[in-house]
Formats: C-alpha cells, sequence, structure tokens
C-alpha cells in the first residue's frame, strides 16, 4: 500500500470521477488554499454548518441524538462558539474506488488557530459528500470561511482491492448528501 502523487489523483478525479468538483491545482489567491496538491487532495467546506449549542441543555448521545443541541446556519463565515465545534460538509463530492483507503487530516492554517477537523477515513466504494467535524479548542469564537480550504485528503492504494468494501456491506452513511447525523 503507497500513497498516491498528483498524477494519480488528477487521473482518478477526471477519467473515474473520484472527486467533483475537481480543482486541477492549489488555488490559493486570498483564500484558505485548496485543489490538487503533490500527494493529497485539499477540500473546502461548504456554507452550511450544525453548530452545537447548549441553548436547550440537550445532552449528546450517539445512540440517540437530539437535533436540540445544535442550531443550522448557512453563509459565508461560520462563527463557532468558544470551546465548542460545529458540523459541516465539503464542497467536493467523493467516490472512492475498491481498492483505495483515505485519510484526511485539518489544515495547518486553521491547526495554529487551534481549530480542528475530524473526519473519519473514506472507506473503499464509499460515496458522497463528506460530513466534518469542526472543533474550536480555543476559548474564543473561531472564524471558519466558507467554500475555501478547511483539510487534506490522502490516498492510499492497496496492493489488490479489498474483500468487502463499504458499498457491499451498505454503510449507513452511503450517498451523503448532506450534513448526516450520527446513527447507530
Amino acid at each position: 500500500m503507497g500513497i498516491k502523487p498528483d498524477h494519480w489523483i488528477r487521473k482518478m478525479a477526471l477519467e473515474a470521477n473520484m472527486i467533483s468538483p475537481f480543482e486541477d491545482g492549489q488555488k490559493r489567491e486570498g483564500v484558505i488554499s485548496y485543489g490538487l496538491s503533490s500527494y493529497g487532495y485539499d477540500i473546502r467546506v461548504a456554507d452550511e454548518y450544525k453548530i452545537f449549542t447548549n441553548v436547550y441543555s440537550a445532552i449528546v448521545d450517539p445512540k440517540n441524538f437530539s437535533t436540540q443541541s445544535m442550531i443550522d446556519f448557512r453563509g459565508e463565515v461560520c462563527i463557532i462558539p468558544p470551546n465548542s465545534f460545529a458540523l459541516a460538509r465539503t464542497v467536493e463530492y467523493f467516490r472512492i474506488p475498491r481498492d483505495v483507503l483515505t485519510i484526511c487530516v485539518g489544515k495547518s492554517t486553521y491547526a495554529r488557530c487551534g481549530i480542528i477537523v475530524n473526519v473519519t477515513p473514506f472507506e473503499p466504494e464509499w460515496e458522497g459528500f463528506v460530513t466534518l467535524e469542526i472543533s474550536n479548542t480555543t476559548p474564543l469564537p473561531a472564524k471558519i470561511y466558507s467554500n475555501e480550504g478547511i483539510a487534506q485528503v490522502l490516498f492510499f492504494e492497496g496492493d489488490e482491492p479489498c474483500e468487502i468494501s463499504y458499498a457491499d456491506k451498505k454503510g449507513k452513511y452511503q450517498h451523503q448528501q448532506g450534513i448526516l447525523l450520527p446513527k447507530l
């Protein structure tokens, strides 16, 4: 298994529609960078968010998730309260090949501001918009810029296709269209 370089990512994005929309190269002028990089792809955060709030004193329970623990927000800039977080989604839609696994890590521009992005791996044959968790670890409000870079995806190709893919096991987060909340 090895990490895949830019020419492989470009080929898979263009021929297999692995990333859509696809930016061939880094877009950086006046924005937090996004697009194709040397060994990965910098994804963008869309303009829709679910910001966690304590207005209703809801308990966050992954087995019985209450939407009262968050508010919906849409805009060019999202302010995440101190020591809180938001869910968001990517601008890009992904179609992961059967012999590929991805790992996603936050961008250093945000990490240096105490903003951490958490994304689980994209499993072989997973498809959809990526749900992002954006944590503000600071005691101050944090600003997130919609339609700009938020994290980098690294692609790892296996020596052979997996025996059972995410599509085969009918994964519960397959074909995500928006910000998908926890499912049991």
